[in-house]
């Protein structure tokens, strides 16, 4: 802890510049990066997230979006892996490193991590920290599309040099493009990630300079003493006491056993512990993750969630929180466990741990969220024989709140800034039409504020592929707060073209499409908040005017009549 003396040595003016300078570097990478990817997963669709971690690997900024789960801890245990390997001794100026092992970061093989040190005086002097980058690869071999182990999944990458002391090392760079079907793409990437590294550790160290190392030290410090101090104001506004909530996942892709998410939240004084030793144990199917990369970065979501946007993301928001989570669990794997959709379970279990404050904090939790990936991805040859791999995601309804209806759609809370792929770009690069692009009324739960609203996108196939789903919360939709009703979960059909029936479609790992097939993705909405018959008339006719709510739905929920007009007034 910094004394009085160290604390006021720091000018509040510059300790405010290096605060915010650091943040403004991690959105100039983010935004480098998007600028110059090759894979429209990372330049449309934003599958990143950029940091900076500091001597110890512990996360001190980061980037203000980007992947949630990237940068919780995944960013900060690859650092410390790699300190654990090298030791600070073995690591220099112009060094980068890459790391996506499950057993350091708990996730799918595809998520890794590429950071190189700062050090003070133009690489010369002390270790600052470490610039960070973890980019969802496009694709590192592995089986398509499903695996029962880790070693299926891929290229695994355990702290190794992708550059030493500022010059390539050509032997990795080959590993890896002959370890991927889409070399173009990846090694695209990969280039746009090592700019974006390397640019961010001298505009870094830039920042430093200017102030001098010890004052961009205990600069640090304080950023990360007054973190944790807002967090520990948040926690202590709220009453003590231990809070719960229970829901399902639909299953595991290998039966159809609904999965418990059992979750409490504990909050004693200054401190909130977060205990998942309800949650399922590890599963056959690919949906389980690590204590770190799972577990841990799903209770600091939410408890970010909680604490608002106005604070930090930073190690110090996260020193009042607490963990209780036994190994073995779907959040706590062993690191040869199946992880390929390792985040499928947190949007529902980030949106349990909100929902369990809803007694502590009930002017604050909304409905929940639709809360699932909805993922679809289309893969196989073109005419030409190249291999194309297409993941496309749904968007989603948001829970409604005590002052405003929900948003949506968007992705879900474990998603970030990630976006809608143009549908221009699709229909350029995939042999696919795009034929409905639509909000889905009536999904959004009624409510004094209703749900978010979901999508409903149709694909016509204009060749033959394989497609891929990833779909839950279709048993156990998202719930409406306060009196407020459920939202519509999601659901996926298509209809061959040689048969024109419908069928439903379910988590699917490759199901064969050809020309002419339509694949249709109806996304799920979220819940309301407050009871349906305190909703205003006018918002009623707001949202019949803009087909939001359907007549029949208007009526049946909120208890109105509808004249010949169209006109919503009060029922009799």
């Amino acid at each position: 802890m910094e004394s009085a003396v160290d604390i006021a040595a720091v000018d509040p003016i510059a300790l405010e510049v290096i605060r915010y300078g650091l943040v403004s570097i991690a959105n100039q990478i983010d935004a480098n990066i998007k600028r110059t990817a090759f894979s429209p997963y990372i330049y449309e669709y934003n599958d990143f997230a950029v940091g900076l971690a500091d001597s110890e690997g512990m996360l001190v900024a980061q980037c203000t979006g980007g992947m949630p789960p990237f940068v919780a801890d995944s960013v900060g245990m690859a650092v410390r892996d790699g300190l654990q390997i090298y030791g600070r001794e073995r690591l220099r100026h112009g060094d980068v490193i890459l790391c996506n092992h499950a057993a350091v970061q708990g996730q799918h093989l595809n998520n890794t991590v590429m950071y190189t040190p700062v050090f003070a005086d133009a690489g010369r002097g002390a270790l600052i920290g470490f610039f960070a980058i973890n980019v969802h690869w496009i694709d590192i071999g592995g089986c398509v599309p499903h695996s029962t182990d880790i070693f299926m999944e891929g290229l695994q990458l355990r702290s190794i040099k992708l550059w030493s002391n500022g010059e390539p090392i050509e032997e990795v760079y080959r590993i890896i493009e002959n370890n991927t079907r889409l070399p173009g793409q990846l090694l695209g990437d990969i280039a746009a990630q090592l700019a974006g590294c390397l640019l961010g550790r001298d505009l870094t160290a830039a920042l430093v300079e200017r102030y001098g190392a010890p004052t961009f030290l205990r600069a640090v410090s304080i950023i990360l003493d007054q973190s944790e101090a807002a967090a520990r104001a948040v926690i202590r506004a709220m009453p003590d006491g231990e809070y719960a909530h229970e829901t399902f996942l639909d299953n595991d892709r290998t039966s159809d056993d609904p999965l418990p998410i059992r979750v409490k939240a504990i909050v004693k004084g200054d401190e909130l512990t977060i205990d998942y030793t309800g949650l399922a144990d590890q599963v056959k199917g690919p949906i389980n993750s690590g204590w770190f990369g799972g577990g841990q970065t799903t209770a600091r979501v939410a408890f970010k969630y909680i604490l608002g946007a106005g604070e930090a993301a930073n190690e110090g928001t996260f020193r009042p929180l607490k963990l209780i989570l036994p190994q073995g669990k779907i959040l706590s794997a062993n690191s040869a466990a199946p992880m390929g959709n390792y985040s499928t379970p947190f949007p529902t279990v980030i949106d349990a741990v909100i929902k369990a404050l809803e007694k502590a904090l009930p002017l604050r939790v909304p409905g929940g969220h639709f809360g699932t990936h909805s993922g679809v991805r289309f893969f196989g040859k073109k005419p030409d024989g190249k291999y194309f791999d297409s993941h496309d995601s749904g968007h989603g309804g948001w829970g409604a709140c005590a002052t405003h209806d929900g948003a949506g759609p968007f992705r879900t809370m474990a998603h970030g800034d990630t976006r809608v792929i143009p549908l221009e770009l699709q229909e350029t690069q995939l042999p696919m039409r795009i034929e409905e692009f639509s909000l889905r009324a009536d999904s959004g739960g009624a409510g004094k504020y209703r749900g978010g609203l979901g999508f409903r996108k149709v694909y016509r196939m204009l060749g033959s592929c394989r497609l891929q789903t990833n779909l839950d919360r279709t048993k156990f939709p998202p719930w409406g707060t306060q009196g407020g009703r459920e939202g519509k979960p999601g659901r996926f059909s298509i209809v061959p073209a040689a048969t024109g029936a419908a069928r439903p479609v379910g988590k699917e790992k490759g199901l064969e499409l050809a020309a002419g097939d339509l694949v249709f993705v109806e996304t799920g909405g979220g819940g309301g908040y407050g009871a349906p018959r305190e909703r205003a008339l006018s918002l009623i006719q707001r949202d019949l005017d803009a087909g939001y709510v359907s007549r029949d739905a208007a009526i049946a929920d909120y208890g109105i009549d509808i004249d010949a007009d169209g006109k919503a007034r009060r029922a009799r």
